[in-house]
C-alpha cells in the first residue's frame, strides 16, 4: 500500500460498484474490528457477518438509500470507507447519517478519514442535506477526527455500547450543520 496521502482518490460507489467491493469493504471492516473499534460487531467477526453486512449495504445503495463513499490507493484497494444515510422520514428531508467511517489500521494518520468527511458534506450538500448526525466511541480517536472537521459535540450516553472484546462503552454524539448555499 502506498505511503503517500497524493495516491488516494475518494469516489462514491454506484450500486453495482458495491456489489462488486463486497470482499474488499469486509476486509476494512474486520481490520478495524480487529483493532478494537465499536461500530456494531463483536470480535472476532466473522466473515460470513462481514459480508451480509455489506450486501445489505449495496442493497440500501442500488435502493437510493444511502450514498457508500470509499478510498482507495493506487492501485485500486479500498483502504477506508463511509456512508451517508440520506433516507430518513418524512419530516426530516434535510438530515443524513454518517456511518461507518473505517479505515484500515495500516493506513491511519494520513489524513484519509479527513478526506472521506470532507466528501461525506460534499455529497450530503449535492443531495439536499443540511444536518448531519453520527455517534462514535466517548474519548476514541475518531472523535478528534470530527472535530477538526467541524462537528459539535450534542452529547454523551454512558454504556450505550459494547467493544469488540467486550465491555460497556460510553458514546458521544455529533452533529453538523451545513450551509446549503456554501460548498464545502
Amino acid at each position: 500500500m502506498t505511503d503517500s496521502n497524493t495516491d488516494i482518490a475518494v469516489r462514491r460507489l454506484s450500486a453495482n460498484e458495491a456489489a462488486a467491493s463486497l470482499d474488499a469493504l469486509a476486509d476494512v471492516l474486520i481490520d478495524c474490528v480487529d483493532g478494537g473499534a465499536s461500530v456494531s460487531f463483536m470480535a472476532p467477526l466473522a466473515r460470513e457477518t462481514a459480508l451480509a453486512f455489506w450486501k445489505r449495504v449495496a442493497d440500501s445503495v442500488a435502493a437510493d438509500e444511502r450514498i457508500l463513499l470509499v478510498a482507495e490507493d493506487a492501485q485500486g484497494h479500498i483502504v477506508g470507507t463511509v456512508q451517508l444515510v440520506t433516507a430518513q422520514p418524512e419530516n426530516q428531508p434535510h438530515r443524513a447519517d454518517v456511518a461507518k467511517m473505517l479505515v484500515l489500521r495500516a493506513m491511519r494518520q494520513r489524513g484519509i478519514g479527513a478526506r472521506l468527511m470532507h466528501a461525506v458534506d460534499t455529497h450530503a450538500q449535492q443531495a439536499g442535506k443540511t444536518v448531519l448526525v453520527l455517534d462514535t466511541v466517548t474519548g476514541g480517536d475518531a472523535e478528534r477526527l470530527y472535530q477538526r472537521a467541524g462537528w459539535q459535540r450534542a452529547g454523551t450516553v454512558p454504556d450505550y455500547a459494547l467493544m469488540p472484546e467486550g465491555g460497556l462503552c460510553a458514546t458521544t454524539f455529533y452533529y453538523k450543520q451545513l450551509d446549503p448555499a456554501r460548498p464545502q
